[in-house]
């Protein structure tokens, strides 16, 4: 239930930031937006941990700075692996995973929180 319910956040902060930056990052509906989600679970899942190792010079270098950028990538290789959402370019890609982590983590803090409470 626990998995169910944070897909569904992923996929509203999804599909916010989308709305937020709807020119330059584009989503065609919520459920797209949840779609975008579970491909976004699977790249942080099993190709993120290989940038990261990849490329611990420069993120120790840049002191984590870099974690950022791989963000942005994955973010961006979502886009090209599906039709139904779109990111132009890299610079919009690193706003909107910024944005993404800002949402998400507002949101599963307004939820989680209140579970914790009672």
């Amino acid at each position: 239930m626990k998995l169910l319910i944070k897909l569904l956040l992923n996929g509203l902060a999804v599909y916010a930031m989308a709305n937020l930056l709807d020119p330059h990052i584009q989503v065609v509906g919520y459920w797209s937006a949840i779609l975008v989600a579970i491909v976004l679970g699977l790249l942080n899942t099993f190709l993120k941990p290989i940038l990261v190792i990849l490329t611990i010079p420069i993120t120790v270098f840049t002191l984590g700075l870099f974690l950022i950028v791989i963000d942005a990538l994955i973010l961006m290789l979502a886009g090209k692996l599906m039709d139904s959402f779109n990111v132009n370019g890299f610079w919009w890609a690193l706003i909107g995973s910024l944005i993404l982590a800002i949402i998400t983590s507002i949101l599963e803090k307004l939820v989680y929180d209140k579970d914790s409470k009672g």
